[in-house]
C-alpha cells in the first residue's frame, strides 16, 4: 500500500464563503508583499484591511451612493449588525463588510448559497461555536503579524516562530472542525484538511517539532530528607533523529567548515532566519486565503449578531424568499426597523403587502406616525434580503431587484444652488437620471416644498411616469387632496394606498392599513409641542408684563436647552422637545 503524496500549496481549495463557486477574490500579489513585510518586521492593521477592503465581490448592479445615506447604512452595521463573541464586541473590517452588504449579488444562486450557510450556523450551536472559535484564531493570527519585530538585524525569531505556531494551530483546527456541515461552511474543513496534507505544512510541522523537541536529556537527581535537591547529573542526551530537519553534530561541523573554507561566514542565527523564511514562504498562499476567509466570516457573524439582538427584544427574523421581479408583489409580515433594535424601546412590527410587483404605493398620515421609518424598514429589508442576510420580519417575499433609490432626508445647506422648491425638483430629476429599470424607489415627502396646487401638479407628473420604470415605488406625501383624487380616479395601473393606523384617540399605532388619511392631525402635533393660540398668547402676555415692569427679556446666551423625555415611538425616530429655563 503506497502512501498518498503530499499536496502542493497551490492545490489547496479556496475557502470562499461569499460565492457559490469558490474564487480567490483577494489580491494575492499585494497581500504577498504585506505578509512578507509583516513576517519580517510586523506591520499595521490598516495594511491588511486595505487589501481586504479592495477584494472582489460577486457581480452586482446596486450602486451604494443611491441609498447609503438615507437608510443610515453605516449605523446599521455598527449598531444592529454587531459582532459579539463571548459577550465581547469585535470590530470588523468595516469597509469590506459595508461592501458585502451594499452590493447584493445579481446571481440568485449566490444568495441561496449564503442563506444556507447562515441558516446552518443559526440552527446548529456546535457549528456556530466552531465558527466563532476559528474566527478568534484568525484574529489572533492577524494580531501576531501586526506585532512589532525585534530591533536586532533579521527580525525577532521568537515572534516569527509564534506566527508559525499559530498558523499550525489554525490549520489543525480547520481540519477538525465543522464535522457534518452540509452548507458552504464545509469548504473551511476541506481547506484545512488539504492544507494539512500539503508538503509545505509538513515542513512547517517538522520545523516546529524540531524547535520544540531538539533532543531528550535523561537526568539523575538526588533529593535530601528535607526535600531539597542535592545532586543533579545528566546521564544521557539523545537527539531527535526522527525529525526530517535533524543533522548530526559531525555533519553540522563539516557543513560549517566547508562554508568557512569557501569564504562564507554564516552564523547559526542567520541559518535559522533563512529556514523560517523558507517555511513561511511555502505556507504563504494558504495564509493569504485565511485573510479572505476572515472577512467572509465577519459577514455571517454580523448576520448572527442581528438575529441575537432581535431575539433579545422578542422579535423574529427570517431569510427572504426572492422571486423574479414583476411576477408577484412584495409581502412582509411583522416588518420592523433594525435601526431601532439598539434603542431601549421595542420596535412595533407592521404587515405590508402589494398586489403587484411594480405597484406605486402612496403612504399618507400624520407626522410622527412612522411613515419615514416604514420606508426605511422596506429599504433595509430589501437590502438585507438580497445580500443573503436575515430580514427583520417574520416572513418576507421580495422581488429580486436591480438596485434601490432612497431619498428620505433633504437638509438645507448654506451652499445649495436653489430654494426649497428647486432642491425638490433637482431631487426628482436625480431620481429619473440614476434609477434603472426594476429598482426599488423610496421617496419621502414628495413635493412638500411648494404651495399645494403647484405641488400637486408636479407630484401627479412624477406618479404618472414612475410606472414606466417597472419598479416598485413607495412614497409619502401630505398632499391629501391629491391622494384622495388619485384614489378615486387612478391615472396609472397598480396604484395602491396605505395610511397610518390610528387608535380610538387618534394616536398612531405605528401600523398601516389600506386607504388615504383624512387629516395629517397637524393640530394635535401643534398642541403636543405647545403651538396653540392660548399658549402663544400667554408667551406674548408674559413678555408684555416683563416690559411694563422694566425687566429685560432673558438673552439667548443665558438660555439652556434641556431635553424632555422622547415620545415612546418604535415606528418613528425619537424626537426631543426643548424646554428653555433660567440658569
Amino acid at each position: 500500500m503506497t502512501s498518498k503524496a503530499p499536496l502542493a500549496a497551490d492545490a489547496v481549495p479556496v475557502p470562499d464563503l461569499l460565492c457559490d463557486e469558490a474564487e480567490v477574490r483577494i489580491d494575492l500579489d499585494e497581500l504577498h508583499q504585506t505578509l512578507a513585510f509583516a513576517f519580517a518586521l510586523g506591520t499595521s492593521l490598516d495594511a491588511f484591511e486595505r487589501v481586504l477592503a479592495a477584494a472582489a465581490l460577486p457581480s452586482s448592479t446596486w450602486d451604494r451612493k443611491d441609498f447609503e445615506r438615507d437608510i443610515f447604512l453605516e449605523d446599521l452595521v455598527t449598531r444592529a449588525l454587531r459582532i459579539r463573541i463571548g459577550g465581547r464586541t469585535v470590530a470588523p473590517c468595516l469597509p469590506y463588510l459595508l461592501r458585502a452588504i451594499s452590493e447584493p449579488p445579481t446571481d440568485l444562486r449566490v444568495v441561496t448559497f449564503r442563506q444556507r450557510i447562515l441558516a446552518e450556523l443559526a440552527g446548529s450551536p456546535e457549528l456556530r461555536r466552531d465558527f466563532e472559535r476559528i474566527y478568534q484564531r484568525l484574529v489572533a493570527l492577524r494580531a501576531a503579524f501586526c506585532a512589532e519585530g525585534g530591533s536586532r538585524r533579521g527580525g525577532d525569531t521568537h515572534r516569527r516562530l509564534e506566527i508559525l505556531r499559530i498558523v499550525q494551530e489554525v490549520v489543525d483546527d480547520l481540519a477538525g472542525a465543522f464535522a457534518g456541515a452540509t452548507s458552504g461552511v464545509a469548504r473551511i474543513r476541506a481547506f484545512g484538511i488539504a492544507a494539512k496534507e500539503s508538503e509545505a505544512y509538513q515542513r512547517l510541522e517538522a520545523l516546529l517539532d524540531h524547535e520544540r523537541h531538539l533532543g531528550t536529556v535523561d537526568l539523575r537527581v538526588r533529593v535530601g530528607v528535607d526535600g531539597t535537591l542535592r545532586t543533579f547529573q545528566i546521564v544521557r542526551i539523545r537527539e531527535n533523529q526522527d525529525n526530517p530537519l535533524h543533522t548530526s553534530a559531525i555533519a553540522r561541523f563539516f557543513s560549517r567548515l566547508r562554508l568557512f573554507l569557501r569564504g562564507y561566514r554564516v552564523t547559526p542565527g542567520e541559518v535559522t532566519e533563512r529556514l523560517l523564511d523558507d517555511v513561511f514562504s511555502g505556507m504563504e498562499r494558504p495564509v493569504a486565503l485565511l485573510f479572505q476567509l476572515l472577512g467572509d466570516m465577519e459577514f455571517y457573524l454580523a448576520g448572527l449578531g442581528l438575529a441575537d439582538l432581535a431575539r433579545d427584544k422578542g422579535l423574529p427574523v427570517c431569510l427572504a424568499e426572492l422571486v423574479p421581479p414583476g411576477e408577484a408583489g412584495l409581502v412582509i409580515d411583522r416588518l420592523y426597523n433594525p435601526l431601532l433594535l439598539a434603542g431601549k424601546s421595542k420596535p412595533v412590527p407592521s404587515n405590508l403587502g402589494t398586489a403587484h410587483g411594480d405597484a406605486v404605493v402612496i403612504v399618507t398620515g400624520p407626522n410622527s406616525g412612522g411613515k419615514t421609518r416604514l420606508l426605511q424598514s422596506i429599504g433595509l429589508a430589501q437590502l438585507l434580503g438580497q445580500a443573503g442576510l436575515f430580514v427583520t420580519a417574520e416572513r418576507a417575499v421580495l422581488p429580486q431587484l436591480a438596485g434601490m433609490f432612497v431619498s428620505l432626508i433633504e437638509e438645507a445647506r448654506s451652499d445649495q444652488p436653489e430654494g426649497q422648491l428647486g432642491m425638490e425638483l433637482l431631487r426628482i430629476r436625480r431620481l429619473f437620471e440614476e434609477l434603472g429599470f426594476g429598482s426599488l424607489v423610496l421617496l419621502d415627502e414628495l413635493c412638500s416644498g411648494t404651495n399645494p396646487s403647484e405641488g400637486e401638479e408636479i407630484a401627479r407628473l412624477v406618479i404618472s411616469l414612475l410606472p414606466e420604470l417597472k419598479s416598485p415605488v413607495f412614497l409619502t406625501t401630505h398632499l391629501l387632496t391629491l391622494a384622495t383624487h388619485l384614489e378615486d380616479e387612478p391615472p396609472v395601473p397598480h396604484l395602491e394606498f396605505l395610511q397610518v393606523d390610528l387608535d380610538e384617540n387618534e394616536r398612531p399605532t405605528y401600523g398601516f392599513r389600506p386607504g388615504v388619511a383624512k387629516t395629517s392631525l397637524a393640530h394635535k402635533t401643534a398642541a403636543r409641542l405647545g403651538v396653540t393660540r392660548d399658549e402663544l398668547a400667554a408667551l406674548i402676555a408674559k413678555k408684555k408684563r416683563a416690559e411694563s415692569l422694566g425687566e429685560r427679556p432673558l438673552p439667548s446666551s443665558r438660555r439652556v436647552a434641556r431635553p424632555i423625555a422622547p415620545e415612546k415611538s418604535a415606528g418613528a425616530p425619537e424626537r426631543r422637545r426643548l424646554r428653555v429655563t433660567r440658569r
